[in-house]
């Protein structure tokens, strides 16, 4: 019987250091975001469904926050300061202390290219197990200017040329550098630290991996990706382009797993929505990270949901809005123009339209008329607002937290509340009317007579 061998293990590398000043923006450029997510962030996440056993960000110095992003993330990654831009070769060298441990694959991939697949990433580092020192990723691009080409002999890569030291016959070649990069652990430090900074700008590229490997008697490979996929982010038209291909990504996606996008070009992801079998989104609708959606839910047009659970058979909008906390139970109606935060709707309940409801319980078959609001702040702490089963709170009601309203209570259009109700009692919480017969008409005529006065 053969042996089955071992999983090769994998070290990724990601190189976050750069500032990114055609951003325009106080922010590290890998900090910005696409699909509701950090650039980062979606390399981090891509790396480790590639099946990376370990990561190392290499970031510029004073770079807390991109730390502090990286550990939110992925607290198993370690963080290593590049103190000096000498680099791309001196940025990998950076996490020299991981590269010393051991691993067979190593992967040098970049914080601000968020969309490469994670089977990209697997089929870079396959030709290592097949005794490749080193694999580069390249691109067939549609305009070549100003990237470097990849140069090959037969089936093997020999060098990657840039642009401007390149012959007329190399700059007609369209295979260019996409930057990442697959490296056998057993030769990375050899190679990198064979490095040399013999160029205008007396830094360490990474590229001349390629022919220090080929001097070394390593095989050096070359894989390929579609140009769109290995796309990076140096200013905001690219951060633009990017944000354009996550959610092509992303409607696809929910298409293919049963849902219908009315308009889908219309509808905005984030990288982490969640959507059951039948649901129906119709146009302009924006989720932002952490929104379920479940079976047979309607997302009527120009509804904002973000950090929500929507149930089954749910209609939300249109024109409505759920914040982080918002949970409806099933077949729960939530309107037009109403907003709910940090509150959780019964199965069945009803907040059709007009109504702020926030830090809240509304029970099973509850319904809240237009107008209604939950007062939950008093401008120093928030309180919450209890609203039992089948409990009818009439228009332009106003619940004055902390307060209950029990179940099958009813309350009085146009109430201030500011006492428990208890169950199944009527609360009427308003001023007594007051009509006085005729004195519309002399009320008009008093005022047509003080305008008359004004000429």
């Amino acid at each position: 019987m053969t042996a089955t061998p071992a999983p090769r293990r994998l070290l990724t590398i990601v190189l976050a250091a750069g500032e990114g000043t055609r951003m325009r923006s106080d922010l590290p450029k890998v900090l910005h975001k696409a699909a509701g997510r950090s650039l980062v962030g979606h390399v981090l996440a891509t790396a480790l469904v590639a099946g990376s056993d370990a990561l190392a960000v290499v970031v510029g110095p004073g770079r807390e926050d991109v730390a502090a992003e990286v550990a939110a993330l992925a607290p198993e990654a370690r963080v290593f300061v590049q103190t000096e831009r000498l680099g791309t070769a001196h940025a990998v060298l950076a996490a020299r202390e991981a590269l010393a441990g051991g691993f067979d694959d190593v992967l040098v991939v970049y914080g601000d290219t968020p969309l490469v697949r994670p089977d990209t990433l697997s089929r870079l580092r396959a030709p290592l197990a097949r005794g490749a020192g080193v694999v580069v990723l390249g691109f067939e691009a549609g305009d070549p200017t100003g990237y470097g080409r990849l140069i090959s002999q037969g089936t093997s890569l020999v060098a990657i040329r840039e642009e401007k030291d390149a012959s007329d016959e190399e700059r007609a070649i369209k295979l260019s550098n996409a930057g990442l990069m697959a490296i056998s652990g057993a030769h990375a430090i050899a190679l990198l630290e064979g490095v040399g900074n013999a160029n205008a700008k007396g830094e360490f590229y990474l590229t001349d991996v390629v022919e220090r490997a080929v001097l070394a008697g390593l095989a050096v490979a070359a894989e390929a990706a579609p140009e769109a996929e290995v796309q990076g982010v140096n200013d905001r038209a690219q951060l633009a382009a990017v944000e354009v291909e996550l959610q092509r990504r992303l409607r696809a996606a929910a298409l293919k797993e049963g849902a219908t996008l009315i308009a889908p070009e219309t509808v905005f992801f984030s990288h982490d929505t969640k959507l059951g079998r039948d649901v129906t989104v119709e146009p302009n609708v924006v989720f932002g990270p952490g929104v379920v959606v479940e079976d047979g839910a309607v997302i009527h047009a120009f509804s904002h949901l973000e950090g929500a659970h929507v149930g089954r058979g749910v209609s939300v909008g249109p024109f409505a809005r759920l914040r982080p906390g918002a949970k409806l139970g099933a077949k729960a109606r939530v309107g037009n123009f109403v907003e709910v935060k940090n509150a959780a709707v019964g199965e069945g309940a009803k907040l059709n339209h007009l109504t702020y409801v926030g830090d809240a319980e509304v029970g099973p078959r509850a319904n809240l008329g237009a107008g209604t609001i939950t007062c939950n702040y008093d401008g120093v702490s928030k309180f919450r607002t209890a609203i039992g089963a089948d409990a009818f709170v009439g228009s332009n009601s106003t619940l004055v937290a902390p307060v209950t309203i029990g179940e099958g209570a009813y309350v009085g259009a146009g109430s201030v509340i500011v006492q428990d109700v208890p169950a199944d009692a009527l609360a009427i919480g308003r001023g007594l009317q007051v009509t006085k017969e005729g004195r519309a008409a002399k009320l008009r005529a008093m005022q047509k007579a003080l305008k008359d006065r004004r000429g």
